[in-house]
């Protein structure tokens, strides 16, 4: 009861964590920065969780039944802020699942070896997610159109779009998120497998 009770509070934190990792959309003067930022939370997010979940039952597919529980948590979390005139599209959710189909993947193909899972699935994890979180910042509306449309009132004067700063910082955004993640999404995996032996 504790193992399961405690994949739901995972699963319910992850969410909370990438909805909110989601607002980069208005941050239209920051937008590369952000997202190499945003992507790398989502990333450990989702490796972190599912991997428990993946070795704590030992069956190949959980991974994937993780982040389609991640999907429909926020699904239901956009829907409650959509209602109140937050502008969300929900094609925002479903980049979690490829990932999580890699990560089922490697544990599969390795015959469930643990070791594989962390390295092999950890990389294709953090390889990933960045390219699908492109693509999907691809096909939502215009960031800086969104960003004039819903003011935020709160933001400090500097901190107002004007126009993206694209390639101000570096040139790919989703090289960088996928180096970072590639690297990090291994150590976020042992930890856990690590969670299973408790």
């Amino acid at each position: 009861c504790t193992h399961y009770l405690f994949i739901v509070v995972v699963a319910v934190n992850s969410t909370l964590l990438t909805i909110n990792a989601g607002d980069y959309i208005f941050y239209t003067d920051w937008a590369w920065t952000s997202f190499v930022v945003f992507s790398i939370s989502q990333t450990l997010m989702l490796t972190v969780g599912a991997c428990y979940y993946l070795t704590f039952t030992g069956v190949p597919g959980t991974a994937t039944y993780y982040a389609l529980i991640m999907t429909v948590y926020t699904w239901i979390a956009k829907g409650a802020w959509f209602a109140l005139g937050y502008p969300y599209d929900f094609i925002v959710t479903p980049v979690w699942l490829p990932s999580a189909m890699l990560l089922d993947l490697a544990y599969w193909a390795t015959k469930k070896n643990k070791h594989s899972l962390i390295l092999f699935g950890g990389v294709l994890v953090g390889m990933s997610l960045p390219l699908f979180d492109m693509v999907n910042l691809i096909t939502v509306a215009d960031p800086l159109e969104t960003a004039f449309k819903y003011p935020r009132p709160t933001l400090p004067p500097y901190m107002t779009p004007i126009e993206p700063q694209v390639g101000k910082f570096y040139n790919s955004p989703v090289a960088l998120g996928a180096g970072a993640g590639a690297v990090l999404a291994c150590t976020f995996a042992a930890l856990g497998c690590k969670l299973t032996t408790w």
